[in-house]
């Protein structure tokens, strides 16, 4: 023995966490075994970043989104331990160094028993509403409404490579039905992996019809959260309890690598600095609070007809053009009457509730139909800010190019303790909270927060209290000893849209609430769940006249989008939300194409992996490769797939939904 002293050495620790604080954690319906060896990804664990493989690869293409029968995979949440040690170091602590790790996981679901949502709560007082129970008939002081509420029972694991039934939370109900939340397992350094439902919805009594976007009584579905709690067993016999972590199931990103222009991320440190935990920002640098805002208005262009048109490429504001880009990293005088017309077109936050003569961003915002129609979203104050001094010229122009997110593993400890704190975040859309796809606007109530980034985790893990009387107030809801001081088990997602396909098939893009409107801006959540998009057709009719050199063709097919909701459309809006119950892993999701084209922005993302139910039958993409005589290259590319979809058969008994004259 050297006497030199372990880094485990559980007396030379100061602080012992689980990371991240807020782990993201996806719903899917794949199932399949296949060359992952599993049925799911890794969520995101670095700022901007994609999912990524089991083989450690980022996830980009299609089949690695998809299994082999079209399915999707589900996002699996991985949770880590690290230790701060007497010196100030910080590392990891893993199997590897001797210690044992048990992990103990509470989720629950607790929509149905909860109360309606109706408008974010913490909006001026005339907007926020009291809210009524969901399923208000189901009444009585001896617990008939816990039936409502799915509540597994906790979950414990320890050691490696580890999954099975027994880890599985498959013992909660609705009603009495039995619904499955998700499981537990271990990679092989005994980390945590947390991985939600499979995305399905239900109704008890059966055949209870949809009606609304977020308050379907009788229904439920697979979404859930709950306290993540790891205890570390050292080699001298001493257990150290790890500060908890947390985790949210959320419904699928139909368009991994696009980010809302406000992300969960800017909303909640406008907490953390209202609470005096950070500062606010004094000074602006083009790369790191200028571009970003710029960059994520014109990705927008992928999932949003009206804002490919406004900031997309060759708009007046694609921040991927040279041209534009030099304006907005110019910081002279002669480009001040440029930048300053620029910002006048940013939303004021004091004005969210008066008339809106259109400003950007161009998407809905909390109190949207309340007071003003529309009533968008601002640009959180520290954003407006950044934004103020850009236009002032007062920036610092300190741009090389885009800075790809960081590779994890080659991070120090404390390095990765950064990523994993916002990387989550970052991945959650900071609004519209009407609710939100995601997470909603109970995340900006200071009491939901021990910290920055770490969640006020109550000591229990029993669920999270349901009974606040009949009628749920603002004041109430916000209070301190209210139902969000504190968080327990199922209060992050019971204000969310019950069941989720509801809510992501009602909140769409102008088109459908204003179609006599010029464009379909704004959008609700088209970074997450699409409202236009290029489709897959249509990218490969643009490569094709491409290499034929006809560039006024493949203009109008790049310029063509295609309402992502047409495969569920139905007969009307009941049928539409109907459908997207039971057929929202069968749309396609928007991806990198793969295929660089030439004078196009790099990459082109693509509608890919729609259901070849949906297609099959449609000889238009054959016929304009015939009439536009496609040169050999192109016809390999074309003769995989003609449009983009999987070459799986249709449920049996499903045909091919068509519609006669007069039915939409």
């Amino acid at each position: 023995m050297t006497g030199t002293i372990s880094p485990f050495d559980p007396k030379r620790i100061t602080a012992l966490r689980v990371y991240p604080p807020l782990g993201l954690a996806r719903v899917g319906n794949c199932t399949a075994q296949d060359v992952f060896a599993d049925d799911y990804l890794i969520s995101t664990e670095v700022i901007g970043g994609m999912p990524t493989r089991l083989d450690g690869a980022r996830a980009e293409t299609v089949d690695d989104f998809r299994g082999p029968d079209s399915s999707i995979r589900r996002h699996a949440a991985r949770f880590r331990v690290y230790a701060t040690l007497d010196d100030g170091t910080v590392t990891e602590v893993t199997l590897a160094a001797g210690v044992q790790i048990e992990w103990r996981v509470t989720l629950a679901n607790l929509k149905a028993g909860w109360y309606q949502f109706l408008q974010a709560m913490d909006l001026p007082a005339g907007i926020a509403k009291d809210a009524p129970r969901r399923n208000p008939n189901v009444t009585g002081a001896s617990g008939d409404r816990s039936g409502l509420d799915i509540r597994p029972r906790s979950k414990a694991i320890s050691g490696a490579s580890l999954k099975g039934p027994q880890f599985q939370f498959a013992d909660g109900a609705f009603r009495n039905q039995p619904v499955y939340l998700g499981e537990l397992r271990t990679d092989a350094e005994g980390r945590l992996l947390v991985l939600g439902g499979r995305g399905v919805s239900a109704c008890y009594p059966p055949n209870t019809a949809l009606t609304t976007f977020a308050n379907n009584d009788d229904w439920h579905d697979d979404i859930a959260d709950g306290p993540v709690r790891a205890a570390v067993r050292f080699a001298d016999g001493t257990t150290i309890d790890a500060e908890p972590g947390y985790v949210a199931v959320t419904p699928p990103n139909f368009a991994p690598g696009v980010f809302g222009v406000v992300t969960m991320d800017d909303a909640v440190r406008e907490t953390y600095i209202a609470q005096g935990w950070l500062t606010r920002p004094a000074a602006t640098s083009f790369s790191n609070d200028i571009w970003p805002i710029f960059k994520r208005l014109s990705d927008l262009q992928w999932v949003n007809q009206g804002l490919y048109m406004i900031h997309g490429h060759s708009g007046p504001l694609d921040v991927d053009a040279t041209e534009v880009l030099k304006k907005l990293r110019d910081a002279s005088p002669q480009g001040s009457d440029w930048r300053s017309a620029i910002f006048a077109l940013f939303r004021r936050e004091q004005d969210l509730l008066a008339p809106d003569p259109g400003f950007l961003p161009q998407i809905y915002g909390d109190a949207e139909g309340e007071v003003v129609d529309p009533a968008c979203l601002a640009v959180t104050r520290t954003q407006f800010e950044h934004l103020e001094r850009w236009a002032a010229g007062d920036f610092a122009d300190d741009w090389t190019g885009p800075t790809p997110p960081a590779d994890f593993a080659s991070l120090s400890a404390a390095e990765q303790l950064e990523q994993l704190e916002r990387a989550a975040l970052h991945d959650c859309l900071g609004g519209p909270f009407h609710p939100g796809i995601e997470l909603t606007w109970t995340m900006r109530i200071p009491y939901v927060w021990k910290m920055p980034y770490r969640l006020n985790v109550n000591p229990s893990d029993a669920p999270a209290r349901q009974d606040w009387g009949d009628m749920l107030s603002p004041a109430a809801c916000l209070a301190i000893g209210g139902p969000y001081d504190g968080v327990s088990a199922g209060a992050l997602t019971r204000f969310m849209g019950v069941p989720w396909q509801s809510d992501g098939a009602s909140c769409n893009s102008s088109a459908d609430y204003n179609p006599g409107y010029f464009l379909s801006m704004p959008t609700f959540w088209g970074a997450r769940v699409p409202d236009q998009v290029l489709s897959h057709e249509s990218a490969v009719r643009v490569i094709a006249n491409v290499a034929r050199g006809h560039q006024t063709q493949a203009a109008k097919y790049f310029a063509s989008r295609s309402d992502w909701l047409r495969d569920v459309r139905g007969s009307g809006y009941y049928q539409r939300i109907a459908l997207m119950v039971r057929e929202w892993h069968d749309l396609g999701m928007v991806l990198p194409f793969g295929e660089t084209i030439d004078g196009l922005p790099d990459p082109v993302r693509v509608e890919q992996g729609r259901s070849e139910h949906f297609v099959r039958g449609d000889v238009k993409p054959a016929l304009m490769a015939k009439l536009e005589g496609d040169p050999p290259q192109i016809k390999e590319l074309l003769s995989a797939t003609l449009s983009g979809a999987r070459a799986v058969a249709p449920p049996p008994g499903r045909p091919r939904r068509r519609y006669r004259q007069g039915e939409i």
